[in-house]
């Protein structure tokens, strides 16, 4: 997978997931932009991380019409194009029906919402626009084994999962006529700073267990199926969903 001179736009780009995004295609030759919402930190060593370049990073807030619109601009400017959008950036937290009242409750739900689905909608709206006057390009977008399975302790995490990966497949029939290809990854529980304390806790033997190999997914493991999406060839993958859980959800 070569993706020497390629543009790269991703969001929430400064660890995690989207940190292993960015390291594997500026291993791979590609020019790459990532944003972040609030750690500056995080955001400068990722870039400064990375191989090649120039690399950039930009803060902005997806849950944010007009900051997407910036962000997107920006990165067609600063990169002289863009060629490849991954939408990482999510959010989530937990809101069991039982247990929060109702201003709680339409809170979750309006913040994640924001950010997974509506977010996630206007960043591919934006580069969708720009790709269409140049000819092409990619969309992957990082969605989850909850869009399938449910998510009890947080259902607007579940239910923005499911709205994104039905938001991808309808875009993907829209934009083939352009030259535009889009795909999805859904990884289940995978080894990031995020879920570090929950992975060490009582329940981290219990998430292992989900899976006959033992673990949870490593970053680079969803990079590498976000990179193949992204790739020249998959062409005819537009509208894939590619699940990264280690057989610890089984769908067909």
């Amino acid at each position: 997978m070569d993706f020497s001179e390629k543009r790269v736009l991703i969001t929430g780009g400064s660890r995690g997931i989207g940190r292993a995004v960015a390291r594997a295609f500026a291993r791979r030759g590609a020019k790459t932009a990532i944003s972040y919402l609030s750690n500056l930190e995080a955001a400068k060593e990722t870039a400064g991380s990375l191989p090649g370049g120039p690399h950039l990073f930009a803060q902005a807030d997806v849950g944010d019409p007009k900051a997407v619109k910036r962000l997107v601009d920006w990165a067609v400017k600063e990169l002289g194009g863009l060629d490849i959008v991954v939408n990482n950036a999510g959010a989530h937290r937990i809101h069991r029906v039982e247990e929060v009242d109702y201003g709680e409750w339409q809170a979750a739900w309006r913040d994640t919402l924001a950010v997974n689905l509506i977010g996630a909608a206007n960043v591919s709206y934006c580069a969708a626009r720009h790709m269409i006057e140049r000819g092409g390009g990619r969309i992957v977008s990082v969605s989850s084994r909850g869009a399938f399975r449910g998510e009890p302790d947080h259902p607007a995490y579940g239910a923005s999962k499911a709205g994104l990966n039905a938001m991808s497949q309808s875009l993907a029939q829209r934009l083939a006529p352009h030259n535009i290809f889009v795909g999805v990854v859904a990884p289940g529980y995978v080894e990031t700073d995020l879920v570090a304390e929950k992975l060490a806790g009582p329940e981290g033997d219990l998430i292992r267990g989900q899976s006959p190999l033992g673990r949870v997914a490593r970053p680079d493991e969803v990079a590498q199926a976000v990179l193949f999406l992204a790739a020249d060839g998959s062409e005819f993958m537009t509208g894939a969903i590619i699940d990264v859980n280690g057989a610890s959800y089984l769908r067909s």
